[in-house]
């Protein structure tokens, strides 16, 4: 049966065979068949002294507020999570990038430009940190006039290696046309163009010392695990904590698996970590707005309903997530491409298979958890061969006591999916990806400056009343096409939510640089500094605010700043 104090996700991957993990995109992430153990998000009280002194064959990551990554061998799972201490356990998620005349657009110019203009706002006193691929820490983008580095500290996770300033800067003297010693190299160029955008001498935060960090990159695919965002949130704020500065944090990447209610470990961690020190996490909202991702409805006692999937051919794997309340009663049938119905999901907590041609469909009917409200019916599609069936496969769902009825859909993000995959009748309602449901992060969206219109890419989240607020997800627009930025050739033209952000993480640093460095409001961060970005918003023309695209409207941060 499974253990209630691990995820759904957790409790599957363990009762999956290795051969299963090896074929699915998402049950082997965070298991090292090699040495046959799992790294692992834990939340615990107290301390893990005991753990260690008890099991020395795992080995402990601590992190902020009571979180931590372990390393358990596969056989000491189930007792290390029934140790007294811990509190709740997932496993690590792949993340996914979000891609796809920002300035003057965001009102930024406007507040530091000009012979006689009363801010002055470069983020000067501040750090921004970028979480990401990396750095060119050659670019004059983030030197000084000097040729010295703005940067403080490089911890690039594919080496497990920190640099300070000083090994930066001699590394930068040393350079040659061969770049490939100089720390933190971005072979990929998008942690450079975000860092450019954001504390770029061309972005907006061009005065602001810099933390990057490298994301490690997971051995199967190329894409980094949360545990690695994690711990790299972590490193980042008890860095800004040393240095003793105000942090403005940029994250561009994303997930779907979850309820996207802001319930997973990371984005409690995240909210948690939000209240540790001066600092703004900006977050965006992803690029799943057009895709086929995400379908779901509401369902009536009376009424069955069948949700159509596509899966076009050579895919690898799949899964589907369906998130519904617990106390509705429902079942659900899978039918194959040949109309061969393949039976119900069995509501056992354990992992049901069946077998079908050329492949083989793991099914899960979980439970809600301590951190979840919601209750998840987990299928995985794994090949026996190569690919998986292609052709329309459709969930039937019938329902059997009803009192509210809503249930969501969700598959991998787009990045991970072929074309043509996805369900015949999207929803583009939640597409916002994990973890920008934060409730402490300042959630992105973007929109095309040129035209004033918002970007149809752009992952929309929720507008919920809570004691008489509203909470809104994403908070606010930033520019995210068409977005010119430096590349390795002179200029590119990027577009996603991925670069958006990076304006709202600037203005972060210099809402901090006039409030806290100059003394103006020493509690300009967190929930204060959202406010504050919330009230300067501007509405798209025609749109009415809060919306679940754009939030309160695009940025505008001279309209967020007490006018002199």
């Amino acid at each position: 049966m499974a253990d209630q104090k691990l995820e759904n996700l957790l409790n599957i991957s363990l009762q999956a065979t290795k051969e299963e993990r090896e074929k699915s995109e998402e049950l082997g992430i965070g298991y090292d068949p090699e040495q046959n153990t799992w790294e692992l998000i834990v939340r615990y009280t107290g301390s893990l002294d005991g753990l260690r002194i008890r099991y020395p064959q795992i080995r402990i990551r601590e992190l902020l507020n009571q979180y931590a990554v372990l390393i358990v061998p596969e056989t000491l799972v189930d007792a290390v999570s029934q140790e007294t201490v811990i509190e709740y356990v997932e496993k690590p998620k792949q993340l996914y990038f979000e891609l796809q005349a920002g300035k003057a657009a965001s009102c930024i110019n406007a507040v530091q430009q000009g012979m006689n203009n009363p801010f002055g706002l470069f983020g000067k006193g501040t750090i921004v940190a970028v979480i990401d691929t990396g750095i060119r820490a050659e670019s004059m983008e983030f030197r000084n006039a000097d040729g010295s580095t703005r940067i403080l500290n490089i911890w690039d996770q594919t080496t497990g290696t920190e640099y300070d300033r000083s090994q930066i800067d001699e590394a930068l003297q040393n350079e040659t046309k061969d770049t490939a010693g100089i720390p933190g190299a971005d072979v990929l160029g998008h942690g450079t163009q975000v860092a450019a955008i954001a504390c770029g001498s061309s972005g907006v935060a061009a005065q602001a010392d810099i933390l990057v960090v490298k994301l490690g990159l997971a051995a199967k695919n190329g894409f980094p695990r949360t545990t690695q965002l994690m711990e790299a949130l972590d490193y980042v704020v008890r860095k800004a904590i040393d240095y003793g500065k105000p942090l403005a944090v940029n994250i561009s990447f994303g997930n779907n698996y979850g309820d996207h209610t802001g319930s997973s470990l990371l984005e409690n961690f995240i909210n948690d970590i939000a209240d540790s020190w001066k600092c703004s996490i900006c977050i965006g909202s992803g690029n799943e707005g057009l895709g086929a991702v995400h379908t779901g409805g509401t369902l009536t006692e009376d009424m069955e309903e069948t949700v159509e999937l596509a899966v076009s051919s050579y895919e690898t794997g799949l899964s589907i997530q369906i998130w519904k309340d617990y106390w509705d009663d429902i079942a659900v049938e899978i039918i194959a491409p040949s109309g061969r119905n393949l039976g119900r999901i069995q509501e056992n907590s354990r992992v049901s298979r069946i077998r079908y041609k050329d492949m083989e469909l793991l099914t899960y009917f979980g439970e809600p958890s301590p951190f979840r409200i919601r209750q998840e019916i987990y299928i995985d599609m794994i090949p026996q061969t190569v690919y998986i069936q292609s052709g329309l496969w459709k969930l039937r769902l019938i329902p059997r006591s009803i009192r509210n009825g809503r249930y969501d859909m969700w598959l991998p993000a787009q990045g991970a999916l072929n074309f043509g995959t996805g369900f015949t009748s999207p929803d583009s309602a939640s597409t916002f990806t994990i973890p920008s449901a934060a409730a402490k992060a300042v959630t992105v969206g973007a929109y095309d400056a040129g035209t004033g219109s918002a970007a149809p890419f752009s992952g929309r989240g929720y507008i919920v009343e809570i004691g008489g607020s509203l909470m809104v997800k994403p908070e606010l627009a930033a520019p995210g096409v068409n977005v010119l930025v430096p590349s390795v050739s002179g200029m590119a033209r990027v577009s996603g939510t991925s670069y958006a952000t990076p304006f709202v993480t600037g203005s972060a640093a210099l809402l901090m640089e006039w409030g806290i460095v100059r003394g103006n409001d020493a509690f300009l961060y967190g929930e204060k500094l959202k406010a504050y970005l919330i009230k300067g918003a501007e509405p798209l023309a025609g749109a009415a605010v809060p919306d679940t695209q754009t939030g309160w409207g695009r940025l505008c941060l001279k309209n967020s700043l007490p006018q002199a």
